[in-house]
């Protein structure tokens, strides 16, 4: 369970750069719920010092830290703030079938890919699009090759894809004219996890073809696009945007601050756990198992549940730094190392 302190949580850092997708997210949220944060910017390709400086070798971005815990994938990242500052008003959905849109509106999103849709429709004239570096890196994370020309060939099937996607919303979800997806009176995770890849591709010029997409053809889609970043914009005048600091200086924060949950438990139930004979202290490996997945973390065991993985993993260049590394167990895997038995670090 995350800390339910206020003004008394650990410190808040936010790895991430700019123009990611995924990071808008979480930017998004903390901004509408006024979380106070920090935000460590990171180069859009690899390497990373600054993340490797962590002891975490997963590659994704965003990455989160409250206090010595390490949060991965925007997911499980947006649900542990969730927890947090309960003095401030909580943007989940809180009935059943509020819930049920929430996590569906995710999957689609991110499972049913949408956002590879939206990925073969940047425009290949854009500045990074021209560096050949940027494929080589993609390439190496999404784990087949990846070209100028291979990109272009996808665009005509997903404007047809992305297409369906916004028929849903303009005919669908928001048809009745509502604000917001589940008609509150503001925006909330349900509006996020739905939102940010149209919310991407509207801000790119060249993304969407205009004799497909429009205000005219879609008004109730931009219209919602327009809605929800005068929120956000308001949000971030009214509570301020994050500190930036450096590497060094995340990493000396992290080191030095508490825990932000206490650790768990092994669930003796779970399928994995009784698959491999997992104990808490088992060295275990954890990583994603879609993109990224050659860049993997080990560690001992602290927790796992059906939704969360915890590992004890130490800073790298300073083994007296302890961190906990969280990943959801959605989209990712736990492999107990060969041979491999250790006590808590």
């Amino acid at each position: 369970m995350a800390s339910s302190t206020g003004e008394g949580a650990a410190p808040i850092v936010l790895y991430h750069y700019p123009y990611s997708p995924y990071a808008r997210r979480v930017v998004w949220y903390l901004a509408l719920r006024g979380i106070p944060y920090m935000e460590c910017i990171q180069p859009p390709f690899m390497p990373r010092p600054d993340v490797e400086a962590l002891g975490v070798n997963y590659r994704r971005i965003p990455i989160l830290t409250v206090g010595r815990d390490v949060y991965l994938d925007t997911r499980l990242i947006i649900q542990k703030l969730e927890a947090l500052y309960p003095e401030k008003p909580r943007l989940g959905a809180t009935s059943g079938g509020d819930q049920a849109i929430e996590q569906l509106l995710q999957s689609f999103n991110i499972d049913g890919g949408i956002f590879n849709h939206a990925f073969q429709l940047l425009p290949t004239d854009l500045p990074v699009l021209r560096d050949p570096v940027y494929y080589k890196d993609r390439a190496e994370f999404i784990g087949k090759s990846l070209t100028k020309e291979s990109l272009g060939k996808g665009r005509p099937e997903a404007v047809n894809e992305m297409k369906k996607a916004f028929d849903l919303f303009e005919h669908m979800l928001l048809a009745d004219g509502r604000d917001w997806v589940l008609g509150s009176d503001g925006p909330r995770v349900a509006d996020i996890e739905a939102i940010w890849p149209y919310h991407w591709l509207a801000g790119i010029p060249g993304a969407l073809p205009e004799e497909t997409f429009s205000p005219s053809t879609y008004p109730r889609v931009y219209s919602w696009i327009d809605r929800f970043q005068k929120a956000v914009s308001a949000a971030k005048k009214t509570n301020g945007r994050a500190e930036r600091i450096s590497g060094e200086a995340a990493l000396k924060l992290t080191a030095g601050s508490p825990w932000n949950e206490a650790p768990g438990s092994v669930d003796p139930q779970d399928s994995v756990v009784v698959a491999d004979g997992l104990r808490g202290g088992d060295l275990v490996t954890v990583w994603p198992t879609d993109t990224g997945s050659s860049h993997r973390d080990t560690g001992s065991l602290v927790s796992i549940s059906s939704t969360e993985v915890v590992i004890e993993t130490r800073a790298k260049d300073n083994a007296a730094t302890v961190l906990r590394v969280h990943a959801p167990r959605h989209g990712f895997r736990v492999r107990k190392t060969a041979g491999t038995t250790q006590t808590r670090l």
